[in-house]
């Protein structure tokens, strides 16, 4: 972020100065690239389209293929190539669901819940590594942004839970 930009912000609180998401998306991207390092360095090496498919199957444990589309923002067969192609790595599973023998669920192998552990112990190693260089103010204020945005943006609508 340019120097001086929170004082311009504060003098034009009123409106939104039009290079505000230019300036934004550039003090975001290195959080980005933080953030993905973790997913890159896992084996066997999924796409971030599988990793977000992952971690939606852990949240709810048993998902159908419908449902997990719906999150997913696709259609049941995109989602359903997308598991394939990973499937073979022994991750997520494939099964039928308990009340409806027609209906295709996923749920993570031991494998796939280890993955995750490791890709969100990892994310939390690289941000760990980032975060003491800054001030403690500076974190304060990263945090107090991050939390106001996340508000923001859920009041436009239900947020993308885990974007990965």
């Amino acid at each position: 972020m340019r120097p001086g930009w929170s004082s311009a912000l504060a003098r034009h609180a009123d409106r939104l100065p039009p290079e505000l998401p230019a300036e934004v998306e550039a003090a975001a991207r290195a959080l980005v690239v933080v953030w993905g390092r973790s997913s890159e360095r896992l084996k066997p090496t999924i796409s971030a389209a599988q990793l977000r498919a992952l971690i939606v199957v852990d949240r709810h444990r048993t998902i159908n293929l419908v449902s997990l589309a719906d999150e997913l923002g696709s259609t049941p067969s995109v989602a359903s190539r997308r598991c394939d192609r990973f499937e073979a790595a022994g991750v997520p599973e494939r099964g039928t669901s308990p009340g409806d023998r027609r209906e295709v669920v996923l749920r993570l192998t031991q494998d796939g819940r280890r993955l995750l552990r490791r890709f969100h112990r990892d994310r939390r190693a690289d941000l760990e590594e980032v975060l003491p260089t800054m001030g403690a103010r500076s974190r304060t204020a990263l945090l107090d942004g991050l939390n106001a945005f996340h508000l923001a943006a859920t009041e436009l609508g239900p947020p993308d839970e885990e974007l990965a």
